[in-house]
């Protein structure tokens, strides 16, 4: 059996490492599958995978960034310094132990996630080996990000996009090079069976990680203006990140307490637990590469609204088909969208089928072909 090597920067919570937990999962029918991991930020990994798939950790504990600034924002310049120190040593051990791990790996198949991890595999990896870049994240008009990953794959073999989009971008920048790109989705690992669905109660929801990329400040001043008009409508906000106590501010100060409900981070069982209560999911992202919250809320027979700047929601919605995408950030025409929706139950449960349609070109299934093609080029 071939071995394939994931590298890994961290198994906490996030898109990346929810993709990670996904493909490690469907290759270990066929592989053998280990993930090489920089950071041990918690002590199990934020999700499941296979009993068959082997974790490697290289540093115990995570980067001190957070640390480091603390001490500088209360003036404590003498424990910046050490913390500063320590964060070099991080950095060092960071570079040294995955260099040791990509130049003695015993693996066929080698897959980074990063595009430092890219520069490394490329300059490295062992000659025989298939090495595989995979990108999640849109550069967002940051023409230095999309260098960076450019200038790191010249010496992979394969690039792999989750969108479209990407693909076609990363394909003209690497046209030069032996890298070729490849478009394949993320997965959605489970989809409902349409018995199961019903998105009738009066229930709104968005799920993401509480950071200013995503935008929730914004979808709270929109329900704020959605609850004077319809007061038994709620929200629920599933997610935990650095900007919650803004957030809880203004749910406090617009007495929205009984309106809006912030449940932190939580499992799948939970999230499909309450994705199965809602009947529209709002996205306000002001990035997003790929957007697999949209497919999950899809999966459930959700009509979704998103902002056209969230890249990824592009890629999956048909506006007016399957969703919305509301073109320049505009809120009236955000606010407006929902509130018909609201109004019209026949129109959420046509929209919400058409949604469920469009999920299941990216079911494990499907999408697991693509991998298992690619991976059998070696």
């Amino acid at each position: 059996m071939e071995k394939v090597s994931i590298l890994a920067l961290h198994l906490g919570y996030g898109g990346i490492e929810k993709s990670i937990a996904s493909l490690a999962n469907i290759i270990v029918q066929k592989y053998e599958v280990e993930i090489i991991c920089i950071y041990k930020i918690l002590d199990q990994p934020a999700f499941n995978f296979n009993p068959k798939v082997k974790i490697k950790y290289l540093l115990d504990g995570g980067p001190n960034r957070e640390e480091f600034m603390n001490y500088v924002r209360k003036y404590k310049y003498m424990s910046a310094f050490f913390e500063g120190i320590k964060a070099l040593k991080i950095l060092h051990l960071k570079k040294k132990n995955m260099l040791t791990e990509i130049i003695n790996s015993d693996s066929d198949i080698i897959i980074s996630t990063r595009y430092i991890f890219n520069e490394w595999l490329g300059d490295y990896g062992k000659e025989h080996v298939l090495k595989i870049g995979w990108e999640h994240n849109h550069y967002h008009d940051d023409m230095r990000y999309a260098n960076r990953v450019s200038k790191s794959c010249h010496k992979l073999d394969y690039l792999v996009l989750v969108s479209n989009s990407l693909n076609a971008f990363y394909q003209g920048r690497l046209r030069n090079t032996k890298c070729k790109t490849v478009f394949i989705p993320n997965i959605i690992e489970y989809i409902p069976k349409e018995k199961d669905i019903s998105p009738t109660d009066q229930r709104l929801i968005s799920i993401g990680r509480l950071s200013p990329e995503k935008g929730f400040m914004d979808l709270l001043q929109i329900f704020n203006l959605i609850s004077e008009n319809y007061p038994k409508w709620h929200l629920d906000i599933i997610g935990d990140g650095p900007l919650k106590g803004k957030l809880e501010k203004y749910i406090r100060e617009h007495q929205l307490e009984k309106r809006v409900t912030l449940h932190g981070f939580r499992d799948k069982e939970y999230i499909y637990k309450m994705l199965m209560q809602s009947s529209i999911y709002l996205m306000t992202s002001y990035t997003e590469s790929f957007g697999i919250v949209l497919l999950e809320a899809m999966s459930f027979g959700l009509p979704c609204v998103a902002f056209s700047s969230a890249e990824g929601a592009n890629e999956i919605i048909t506006s007016g088909r399957d969703g919305y995408l509301i073109k320049n950030r505009n809120f009236s025409a955000y606010l407006k969208k929902v509130e018909d929706l609201i109004e019209n139950e026949k129109v959420r449960k046509k929209i919400g089928l058409e949604g469920r349609r469009t999920v299941k070109k990216y079911s494990s299934s499907v999408v697991a072909k693509e991998w298992f093609n690619l991976l059998e080029k070696k």
